[in-house]
């Protein structure tokens, strides 16, 4: 038999890789691994375009269920409202604010323009701004009350003049 001839082995060095090059380099696939991610890929396409509508659906519930809870509130707000016409104070308000209604014996007075114009009898613009009294009106009733208790020059006859006619 003849002998082959060996070839010599001679050490050759490769190029010094990165560690993701050196990793992606020893990755091995199976026809298991392929057959995964085929599956994985099929169920992605298959299932986003129902995953897609669900997410609006859910988007849509959120946004409905919002307007009814706003419906909800305005309902409420109107219940309320309407319960307010069953008290007999607030429709006499309602009458007075609105309809300018007054009980007999009542002046209502209505002002008309506007506020800027109205001026006090000497032709002076009244005051936009709150004012306040400079007199002290209490300590002024008090010592009018006073003054009428203790004063000593009260008439002496407090009855009715008489008055004297013909007599028969």
């Amino acid at each position: 038999m003849a002998r082959r001839v060996r070839a010599k082995k001679v050490a050759v060095s490769l190029p010094e890789e990165s560690a993701p090059e050196h990793w992606l380099r020893t990755i091995r696939f199976s026809g298991f691994t392929v057959l995964m991610l085929g599956l994985l890929i099929l169920a992605v396409i298959v299932l986003a375009p129902n995953l897609r509508i669900l997410i609006e659906q859910q988007q849509t519930i959120a946004q409905l269920q919002t307007e009814v809870d706003e419906a909800q509130e305005s309902v409420d707000d109107l219940n309320e409202n309407a319960a307010r016409w069953n008290d007999r104070a607030y429709i006499e308000s309602q009458a007075r604010d609105r309809l300018y209604y007054v009980y007999p014996g009542e002046v209502s007075y209505l002002v008309t323009g506007e506020a800027a114009d109205v001026t006090t009898n000497d032709g002076v613009p009244v005051s936009t701004s709150i004012q306040t009294t400079k007199i002290d009106w209490v300590q002024t009733l008090v010592s009018s009350i006073y003054t009428a208790g203790l004063t000593e020059d009260a008439p002496d006859k407090l009855t009715a003049p008489v008055i004297e006619g013909p007599t028969q």
